[in-house]
């Protein structure tokens, strides 16, 4: 069992995470170089702001099944400016809950700030006072990791309930239907306000795995709940050199952690973000490693090195004899410290081609790990909800398509991972996706027996669209287009809860 004080004593205090430093950064610099961008290039108008809550009724194009009903929850930062400073980095605006209600055909829109305490402390104050990932603010003291939770990146639907997840403190619950904020989780009195990580990953018997990392103190906290959200485990891993940690995978037998290759400078005047050095390059390189843990004792198995890379998010894991295969999306070099651009408007050279979807099979006997490539430039992998910790054969990504047109993810992607192939669709020009996830119907028989539902943003008109493809037809485009008539904010992570 997990000691919280002992795990709360191991990262050096607050400090030890950049979470305490000097006045506030220039962000009104960052402010105007966005703004200056956005006036040249509508197509940053994802970075913007939204101004308050959201609520309309989406016009439909084609025509949606009658047997997909229910809501799609997903959640992202909405909110990057205040009193004349804005956010340095993509992943420190405020979470703006979103529910996509679909039903006997039509669909409507709801979207909220999740009032957090930092949401409402800074709204009250009209300026940012206390740090976030990539962005050093300290008008105001810390309490614990909770005080400058943003509650940004994902939504979780847990027996009834609704978390809006972040990276490094508790989840916040949100009402379903309304979106209203409840309050702070806390799953154990002696856990309030570890981390819980933004990904957590439903076992087949509803159970949930998740995990929480503190860098500072190279620790790995490892949470098992219930199908009802009852905390059931929970255990700590000593691993040497822990960087940022945003996902990990599960199969029937093994948790499994990608660590990218990252030093932590001690200096705490710069943020979590800006601490992040790249030690991958050069002949001295670090590795990517795998680290492996048993989901029977929650100990560490073994450790396998791989090519020094950058890794956001995975896809699925399977156990097979003596080798776990799992997918992940494998970054060339530094993309975290890249992602700080977008705040300025920067979007990454048109010529860049830095990511593949990757499967890697882990050999327990022989300590080597192989890998090979699926698909080209891509992010945010999601595979079937029955498939999950089991042998799947598709698995979803938003690709990079037409990439002398822009850099963005335009393309929504069914890949078969035995063979390579891609059944997709592009939206073309002026559009980016967002993560999308397979709906199965009732009793399917298949992983493409169901719908492919997502969000794209139509940057060339302002308007956010759910889409709804059959997911055994992806490249015959999509069914139906749901357009809002306005553009929602861009998000990262949701699910769907069938009707």
């Amino acid at each position: 069992m997990m000691n919280r004080r002992q795990f709360l004593s191991r990262s050096a205090s607050l400090g030890a995470l950049g979470l305490s430093s000097g006045a506030a950064l220039a962000n009104s610099d960052t402010l105007r170089r966005f703004h200056a961008a956005l006036a040249a290039d509508p197509s940053v108008q994802v970075y913007a702001d939204v101004a308050g809550d959201q609520a309309g009724a989406a016009t439909v194009l084609g025509r949606i099944p009658r047997e997909l009903n229910g809501v799609l929850f997903r959640n992202g930062p909405g909110r990057f400016e205040l009193g004349g400073e804005r956010c340095h980095h993509w992943f420190d605006g405020d979470g703006f809950a979103q529910r996509w209600q679909i039903r006997d055909g039509q669909v409507s829109h709801l979207g909220k700030f999740v009032q957090t305490r930092r949401f409402v402390e800074e709204s009250a104050a009209g300026q940012f006072l206390y740090p976030s990932f990539g962005t050093s603010v300290s008008r105001s003291a810390l309490d614990n990791n909770d005080t400058m939770n943003s509650a940004n990146t994902n939504l979780l639907p847990l027996d009834g309930h609704l978390y809006a997840l972040w990276e490094g403190g508790s989840a916040t619950e949100v009402d379903p239907a309304t979106l209203a904020t409840i309050g702070t989780k806390t799953w154990r009195e002696d856990l309030k306000s570890m981390p819980f990580s933004a990904h957590p990953k439903m076992d087949p018997d509803g159970g949930l795995w998740n995990f929480g990392t503190i860098p500072g103190a190279d620790l790995l906290a490892v949470y098992r709940l219930d199908a009802r959200g009852q905390l059931m485990n929970t255990a700590t891993i000593q691993v040497p050199k822990l960087a940022m940690v945003h996902d990990f995978v599960v199969s029937a037998r093994h948790l499994i952690f990608l660590i990218p290759p990252y030093d932590l400078l001690p200096d705490t005047t710069l943020s979590f973000a800006e601490r992040h050095v790249w030690a991958g390059a050069g002949p001295q390189g670090r590795a990517l490693r795998a680290v492996v843990v048993d989901k029977n004792t929650l100990q560490l198995r073994q450790v396998f090195e791989l090519p020094a890379r950058m890794v956001f998010h995975f896809g699925n894991a399977f156990d097979d004899g003596q080798t776990t295969r799992f997918d992940a999306v494998l970054h060339d070099g530094d993309m975290l410290g890249e992602l700080g651009g977008l705040m300025r408007g920067q979007r990454p050279p048109r010529d860049a081609s830095r990511s593949a979807l990757t499967q890697i099979t882990l050999d327990y006997a022989s300590g080597q790990a192989r890998e090979a490539r699926l698909f080209g430039d891509s992010e945010f992998p999601r595979v079937a909800p029955q498939a999950v910790s089991r042998r799947h054969r598709r698995l979803v990504v938003a690709g990079l398509l037409d990439s002398g047109v822009d850099r963005m993810l335009n393309s929504v992607n069914l890949v078969d991972v035995d063979s390579g192939k891609a059944d997709g669709y592009a939206f073309g020009a002026g559009w980016q996706v967002e993560e999308h996830v397979l709906v199965p119907r009732r009793h399917a028989r298949s992983e493409t027996d169901g719908y492919l539902v997502g969000v794209a943003q139509d940057l060339r008109r302002g308007q956010t669209v759910l889409t709804v493809f059959d997911a055994a037809r992806v490249a015959a485009g999509p069914l139906a287009l749901a357009r809002l008539p306005y553009r929602a904010p861009h998000c990262f992570h949701g699910n769907f809860l069938p009707a």
